[in-house]
């Protein structure tokens, strides 16, 4: 198997293991803060002090009457009681800040590193506004390294029960030509959700469709070849029970360099209390192998399926972590190798609005003749959240 393969079977496993459980997530940890408001103050005047050796107080003759007082202004003929306007309010609020890092390396030479902010605003009308932009450097053996600068401006917004998501923008390099990119999502319940008074999710059936455009940042070679891909299809999740959840996805291809791809992904995970076990199931199939040309890996027939056990929880009141093993097969043009993946998480809330993930995944493939590892992936993953 070619060291792209592997590489990619494991980046395509961990890529689809992580949007499972990050959508859902972040839609329940929104909220407002409310500020205090605190009633007002007066003061009382209180009556000027007597001054007992003044001349007045020893002959009430010297004591003058008291000044008459002067007659209040006459108010002017057609006035109006005075106006008080009410202070403006901000177009827009900053609502949180959102920090993606992820370092991909491999025994290959190859090292692909991710970091992106993304700095998210909430309309007056509930609606929201992401700025997304970083700093992305792609590392190959036999490349010159390449470095990616995107920009993006989203919104996102509701109507009815429809959530409308759009984004657009432009990824900038250092020795590459300027390349768009955008994004789209539509996402409907097609069965109502029920959330326990905690906040959890109980059932639900959502189904969404996408479409995405960009450059294909899967490698230093395929950037450098000017690779670019519409990637479109749909995504469903349904919550079975308070502990079981299924969710599937397809994607259709279309690359700018004539070939296509079919991929598709399904998951169904069961939890135990702090315990899960999940089945993958992982299928992708391109129309023509260009991994000698383009630089990207595209098999005609790749499979991968496993099983995953997991164990997530509270490690304090501040630290939360989550341990995963993934074990199971991949076949690649009707040969089988094992494929096996470890991964470790931890969430550490810094303050009430302010939290930080860190973790790491490591995938090993196994050749099925010989017993020795031909290929080690490594991914140092982190996020940190900001919430006003």
């Amino acid at each position: 198997m070619s060291s792209g393969s592997k590489l990619q079977a494991a980046q395509a496993h961990e890529n689809w293991n992580s949007s499972s459980e990050v959508n859902l997530v972040a839609n329940l940890e929104n909220f407002d803060l409310v500020p205090n408001s605190s009633s007002d103050r007066y003061s009382i005047p209180m009556p000027l002090p007597v001054l007992i050796a003044a001349p007045e107080n020893f002959n009430p003759g010297l004591r003058l009457p008291p000044p008459t007082p002067p007659a209040p202004p006459k108010p002017p003929q057609n006035s109006s009681p005075p106006t008080f306007t009410e202070p403006v309010k901000p177009i827009a609020d900053l609502e949180s800040i959102q920090t993606d890092f992820r370092n991909d390396t491999d025994n290959f030479g190859q090292n692909n590193l991710f970091i992106e902010p993304t700095a998210q605003f909430r309309l007056s009308n509930g609606n929201k506004i992401l700025f997304k932009t970083g700093l992305n450097l792609f590392e190959q053996r036999g490349v010159d390294s390449i470095t990616n600068i995107p920009f993006q401006i989203g919104w996102q917004g509701k109507i009815g029960q429809v959530t409308l998501q759009t984004a657009a923008g432009v990824d900038l390099f250092n020795r590459l030509p300027t390349t768009i990119n955008l994004n789209a999502k539509v996402e409907a319940p097609i069965l109502p959700p029920k959330v326990s008074p905690s906040g959890r999710l109980l059932s639900g059936l959502t189904l969404s469709a996408n479409l995405e455009q960009g450059p294909y940042k899967s490698n230093a070679r395929t950037l450098d070849n000017q690779i670019t891909a519409w990637r479109f299809g749909p995504d469903l999740y349904w919550q079975i029970d308070r502990d079981t959840s299924l969710f599937s996805s397809l994607r259709l291809g279309s690359y700018n360099d004539d070939n296509s791809e079919v991929q598709t992904f399904s998951r169904l995970e069961r939890k135990f209390g702090q315990f899960s076990l999940a089945a993958n199931l992982f299928t992708w199939s391109y129309d023509r192998d260009l991994e000698r040309t383009s630089g990207y890996f595209s098999p005609s027939d790749f499979l991968v399926y496993n099983a995953e056990v997991a164990w997530e929880g509270d490690i304090s009141n501040f630290l939360r972590c989550r341990l995963a093993a993934n074990l199971g097969r991949q076949r690649l043009k009707g040969e089988f190798d094992n494929a096996n993946t470890y991964q470790t998480r931890c969430t550490v809330k810094l303050s009430p609005n302010i939290e930080a993930d860190l973790g790491y995944n490591f995938s090993n493939v196994r050749n099925q003749d010989t017993g020795v590892s031909s290929y080690s992936g490594n991914s140092l993953t982190g996020q940190l959240r900001i919430k006003f």
